[in-house]
């Protein structure tokens, strides 16, 4: 039995905790849940009724197969698609990830009948990668056992363990790195990111240094971890970061973060909110050291031992984790004529890629963390959003539109959320709260841990972010797609005394595709083109996170 908890849905009910406390626990003292992604047989039927329980609905549970495109699934879809292309048609989904698996299950529903391939570099069954910095490093569960439920519903050609090298987009071919190609109709690339490894390879290399991103990653830190380290090392206070602080200091090990920005989240929160999980941290006991660099990891015998930092501090350390944001993969991209490149892979809100030129495609979809698409609400900016609903619903939408007319085909419209579950606090948002230049309590208690706030660039509201206030989430949600004005002046259970607009304090962020280098040719307007050069993505420096929007 599989299990996943869709957490930019859960409210923190926690009534499947109380019908099945052996598979879901609320962590500390507030919303903050945690599960077994596969529980054993014994729990099926309680995990069921907890499932049937959820106000919310947020738990997906492992149906077991299910027919391919049947008369039901076909009747529901909409109208305007070509009947012969749900038939015939050739579909190729390159990234065996949540968003490929997503969009795989979502042709199969709308009655596509085609050729379905699903191209993965990672030799697994698609996967939930939240568990991997949590319960996995808790030892709850072991990384092995977060697939994905419905996984095996899905009537697919699954080339697993074969990475995409190449993309002929005049030919229409998918080149793979074991020498073969895959033809396709029409393509949807869910490539994601992978972690941004420690920039000096021969330290990266010592026994020790880890990332954390895929299984392996989470198997081989878990390991250390259970080895009762002298110190751990995080670098960089992102949200995969502070999560891996919060498990430490659960299993009571020494760690100490290094994050070169004034306070944890920084690029997510701004500093205003910040400075909040600042004093999470320390108050759990993590050695927690803003505006500082890690300079140099060193060992001895092939094995991590210290680490010197840019305040001229030198650290003995057994454990690094470099926890310095993600890479996209799109370097089998280069040379495609598509617009790719460190930014993601440009698209339009239907998800069809653009060109060099600055063209739609008809027949390139892209999905999930890899894809930057425009957001209407927010100024029709291009944002990359590496969340864990936008690629689901993202992937919903692509896998839609690849089987409709240009009349039927839907905008991906869904409005940003992400959560992390850290300190026994869970930390939820909304909107894109990093476009702002204020934000204000609104609700509850900071010292409490228990607020809303709200965010907000002259004078409209852009985001919200809840300490465990999940509750609360859908209204704002609902505040900012009515283009609501900021400050917010409806009333609210729980009002602090003091409802004072402050500085967001967000740091100043480069335009992500200021690094797209692009030679234009020819005169007349039939000839005039555009040439992309490839570009290598900058390294980040030393223990900053990268920026997710």
């Amino acid at each position: 039995m599989k299990l996943v908890v869709d957490l930019t849905r859960c409210q923190g009910y926690a009534q499947c905790a109380f019908l099945a406390p052996a598979a879901f626990t609320m962590h500390g003292d507030g919303e903050a849940l945690l599960y077994d992604p596969d529980p054993s047989e014994e729990l099926r039927e309680r995990v069921r009724r907890a499932a049937a329980a959820c106000p919310v609905q947020a738990i997906v549970l492992d149906r077991g197969p299910a027919g391919n495109g049947d008369r039901a699934a076909a009747a529901a879809r909409h109208g305007g698609m070509d009947d012969a292309f749900l038939r015939t048609g050739r579909i190729v989904i390159v990234g065996a990830s949540l968003a490929g698996a997503r969009a795989a299950g979502a042709l199969r529903f709308e009655g596509f009948t085609g050729s379905l391939t699903v191209i993965g570099d990672e030799p697994h069954d698609p996967y939930d990668r939240p568990p991997l910095s949590k319960q996995v490093q808790q030892g709850r569960v072991r990384a092995g056992h977060t697939a994905l439920p419905r996984r095996q519903a899905i009537d697919a050609d699954w080339r697993l363990g074969v990475a995409a090298t190449g993309l002929d987009l005049a030919g229409k071919q998918v080149r793979l790195a074991d020498g073969t190609s895959v033809g396709f109709d029409r393509l949807l690339i869910a490539t994601g990111v992978r972690a941004r490894r420690w920039p000096n390879p021969a330290e990266a290399a010592l026994n020790g240094v880890f990332v954390l991103r895929t299984r392996e990653d989470a198997e081989g830190l878990r390991a250390l971890l259970a080895e009762r380290p002298g110190r751990v090392l995080i670098i960089g206070a992102g949200f995969t970061g502070s999560e891996v602080a919060s498990v430490c200091r659960e299993l009571d090990l020494p760690v100490t973060v290094a994050e070169a920005g004034p306070a944890p989240l920084v690029a997510a929160l701004g500093g205003a909110i910040g400075r909040v999980a600042a004093d999470m941290h320390r108050e759990a006991g993590v050695d927690l050291r803003v505006g500082v660099k890690v300079t140099a990891l060193e060992g001895e015998d092939g094995r991590l031992r210290r680490a010197r930092l840019s305040d001229g501090s030198t650290l003995d350390v057994d454990v690094a984790v470099a926890a310095l944001g993600g890479v996209r993969n799109v370097e089998w991209l280069d040379g495609s004529g598509l617009a790719a490149g460190p930014w993601g892979v440009a698209c339009d809100a239907g998800c069809r890629a653009f060109d060099v030129n600055g063209l739609v495609t008809d027949d390139v979809f892209v999905a999930g963390d890899v894809a930057r698409a425009p957001q209407p609400l927010f100024g029709y900016q291009f944002l990359a959003l590496e969340h864990w609903g936008n690629a689901v619903t993202q992937a919903e939408v692509a896998a839609h539109n690849m089987i409709s007319d240009e009349a039927h085909r839907w905008p991906h419209l869904a409005m940003p959320i992400f959560w992390s579950t850290q300190f026994g606090t869970e930390i939820k948002s909304i909107g894109v709260p990093n476009i702002a230049d204020q934000v204000v309590i609104t609700q509850g208690s900071v010292t409490d841990r228990r607020f809303v706030a709200a965010y907000g660039r002259h004078g409209r509201l852009v985001g919200a972010v809840t300490f465990n206030q999940a509750k609360w989430l859908e209204f704002y949600g609902e505040q900012i797609e009515q283009a609501a004005a900021f400050p917010p002046t409806y009333r609210t259970v729980d009002p602090p005394a003091e409802r004072r607009p402050v500085p967001a304090e967000f740091p100043t962020q480069p335009i992500s595709t200021q690094s797209a280098t692009v030679v234009l040719t020819g005169h007349d307007p039939s000839e005039r083109r555009a040439t992309l050069l490839p570009a290598q993505p900058a390294a980040a420096p030393s223990g900053t996170p990268t920026p997710r929007a």
